[in-house]
């Protein structure tokens, strides 16, 4: 029986993640800033959850979530850094404290919780790390710079602890969903308060009140906790999982385009070295 220390579990994939190991009989430490919102879990799952109040920018709360996990269940088996938020903005319209939080709550917070499980890890050697990226991180839209900017951080930071932790009996992976049926879209999405008129035919489209997109999405969020708990399991975990037909074919859309500017600048990027 696993320990999962899932965070952001009050509603969308966070909560379909919670709800898919607790069915199977594993172990959940399930967080939300309220934990008023993840008290059902427990009350459903009394001997195999623990409902906690996290807020991942808050030192403290993420120190002792993980020693309660710890004290409840023995350690913490699989993390999912799942918390977040969207936030759409042109880069020249993004609000300084706004971007600031942004990163505070996706990147940073992500590095604080592995910070406080890798030294149970480490001893026991033996984890998995689950961090949430997106698709945004591989196809940057008009208006989401600064999202795409700190799942990109996300990847980054994820595939150097993957290389660092691995010989220590540790995985780490990033996970890049696509459109889900969940509200990120919709209540969990921030955007600038003042749009610059210049950019209402790029980055405007995709403001709250110009975008329909709430409600469609093509992603079955039980499908997709199904599609994670299996990676975890795999012998060999993926560096980066891909959820969603959007997410594959954005995916590769991205690659291919990026592989042909870099066989375009090829001579150009070559000619840089000294002459032997």
């Amino acid at each position: 029986m696993a320990t999962w220390l899932i965070t952001g579990c009050s509603t969308g994939l966070g909560r379909a993640f919670a709800e898919a190991v607790l069915a199977r009989g594993d172990n959940a430490v399930v967080t939300a800033r309220d934990v008023t919102k993840v008290t059902d879990l427990a009350d459903a799952h009394p001997d195999n959850t623990l409902a906690l109040a996290l807020d991942v920018t808050d030192d403290d709360q993420v120190t002792s979530v993980v020693k309660a996990a710890e004290e409840r269940f023995g350690g913490v088996d699989v993390l999912v850094n799942n918390a977040g938020y969207g936030y759409r903005a042109a880069v020249e319209e993004g609000e300084d404290e706004d971007v600031r939080q942004l990163f505070d709550t996706h990147v940073f917070g992500m590095v604080r919780t592995v910070k406080a499980v890798l030294p149970g890890m480490r001893a026991r050697r033996s984890g998995t790390i689950v961090n949430l990226s997106s698709i945004g991180a591989r196809i940057s839209p008009e208006g989401s710079g600064y999202y795409a900017a700190v799942k990109a951080a996300i990847e980054a930071l994820t595939l150097s602890l993957r290389k660092e932790v691995a010989p220590l009996g540790i995985t780490a992976m990033a996970v890049e969903p696509g459109g889900f049926r969940t509200d990120f879209a919709g209540r969990s999405l921030t955007q600038s308060s003042k749009p610059i008129a210049d950019y209402a035919d790029t980055a405007g489209k995709r403001r709250k009140e110009n975008d329909t997109v709430h409600g469609t999405q093509k992603g079955d969020p039980d499908k997709a906790a199904a599609a994670l708990i299996e990676a975890v399991e795999s012998p060999n975990p993926p560096f980066m999982l891909l959820l969603g037909n959007d997410a594959s074919d954005g995916f590769r859309t991205a690659l291919h385009s990026l592989l042909d500017e870099v066989d375009t600048w090829e001579t150009l990027s070559r000619g840089t070295d000294f002459d032997e």
